[in-house]
């Protein structure tokens, strides 16, 4: 590791410079605390980015596979995409009113998800503070269910996890306003035992989840487990939420048109605009019924739904363009196989090295870890996490022109994605595994 962060210290001045100028007026030294997650000291510094390729401030050109965290699923700056984000800003980008595209939007959206009525936001973590509300409010219920480990953006009920199976906040959650205890109940992913338990009360509204586990490394359900969880929902006169933000990966419906599942509301946002800020939630035609009902909920003014610029002219150009144009049918019949390849590339490393690793894949995402078994649950994945690990692989990685997810070891396929990337990672996974063997 130390070999690995003297390469990068001296093969990046510009970025080092830059970040120690921006630590004078940045927290942290960068525009989002997150950003500073990245190996090595300090983040690289972007120039610029197209399809699956970037390039930082020095000049070092990297394969992207990470993408943005799901973010730049497109590719960055995908053609069709931009250019109908310059048409619109130029004939508006915000005016509080409709426009023909939000109207082809919510077409599609119902065309793949199944889902017949939507509204727009800026982000997948709005879509789920409003559906929340919504849930809660047309039940009548307090609390939500949710799984340990679960990803749902920056929502306040979802930073909950287990600790020797007894429910607390979540380990690092800042400033929360209410002890999630408060408000959510939590049990492990698969574990429909738990599940039945939490929803025997009669006291939650909904159950929000993703259809796998994506930000603890891929946690798969096993077989029945989707059916099953519908069936206890309906049984209990619980809303089932599906949060399909990395979920999209799986198709372009998503898992829940690969799957046939039969949410009540399904969520989603982060690739939709081509890096846009775009969100949307879906409802059920029965459930947007309900939520009308009642007199006293205020949607259009003080309710806590909604925001000014949601919905806005610039977010549904680019949405249209990248549903339409970009992350179509065709995109996923070739950024899945790219995913097949790069897993069974990483599974010959692991096997031939007999090194006591995995990856699992979910549509054109995979992920690896560093633990022999596959977990069941976001409980023992998490328990067998190796952030020196992780590091090393990210940084040697890095150096030599590949970009993984910080926060985890995802790798995404674009449309842009090329097979000699996916080689090219493998090739380089394999060079970390020797050095790593070779140091012991």
């Amino acid at each position: 590791m130390a070999r690995e962060e003297d390469t990068f210290l001296r093969s990046h001045p510009r970025s080092r410079d830059l970040f120690e100028r921006a630590r004078g007026s940045l927290v942290g030294g960068v525009p989002m605390s997150w950003m500073s997650l990245w190996p090595g000291g300090f983040p690289v510094f972007a120039r610029e980015a197209a399809g699956a390729r970037l390039v930082d401030v020095d000049g070092h050109h990297y394969v992207d596979l990470c993408l943005g965290d799901t973010g730049a699923m497109t590719g960055h700056a995908p053609a069709e995409a931009v250019a109908a984000i310059a048409a619109q800003a130029k004939r508006g980008i915000t005016t509080m009113l409709p426009t023909e595209d939000a109207v082809f939007v919510g077409e599609e959206m119902r065309r793949r998800f199944g889902l017949p009525l939507w509204q727009f936001t800026l982000t997948a973590t709005d879509a789920n503070r409003f559906v929340l509300r919504i849930a809660r409010e047309v039940t009548r219920r307090p609390k939500i269910l949710v799984f340990n480990y679960c990803y749902h953006g920056t929502v306040d009920e979802t930073f909950i996890s287990l600790e020797n199976g007894q429910p607390r906040p979540r380990p690092g959650n800042v400033g929360p306003a209410v002890d999630p205890r408060v408000t959510t109940k939590v049990v492990e992913f698969n574990d429909l035992a738990a599940v039945e338990a939490a929803l025997a009360p009669g006291d939650v509204a909904c159950v929000l989840t993703e259809p796998a586990l994506t930000n603890v490394g891929i946690v798969l359900p096993d077989p029945g487990f989707h059916a099953a969880l519908r069936d206890l929902t309906r049984r209990a006169g619980t809303l089932l939420v599906i949060d399909e933000t990395h979920c999209l990966c799986a198709g372009p419906g998503g898992y829940t048109r690969a799957h046939a599942l039969e949410p009540d509301i399904l969520t989603i946002g982060k690739p939709l605009g081509s890096g846009v800020p775009s969100g949307a939630f879906g409802l059920s035609a029965e459930l947007a019924a309900r939520m009308l009902q009642s007199d006293e909920a205020d949607y259009v003014d003080t309710g806590g739904i909604g925001g000014t610029l949601a919905g806005n002219a610039l977010s549904l150009a680019a949405m249209r363009a990248t549903l339409e144009n970009v992350l179509t049918d065709e995109a996923f019949a070739r950024m899945i196989p790219l995913a097949e390849r790069f897993t069974t590339g990483v599974e010959e490393v692991i096997s031939r090295r007999s090194l006591p690793w995995h990856i699992t894949r979910l549509g054109c995402r995979a992920e690896y870890l560093f633990q022999p078994q596959r977990p069941r649950n976001g409980g023992e994945a998490a328990a067998r996490k190796d952030a020196e690990l992780d590091a090393f692989m990210h940084l040697f990685a890095l150096n030599r022109g590949i970009l993984l997810t910080p926060f985890h070891n995802m790798a995404l396929m674009s449309p842009s994605t090329t097979v000699a990337d996916v080689d090219r990672h493998t090739a380089v996974f394999a060079e970390a595994a020797e050095a790593l063997l070779s140091s012991d």
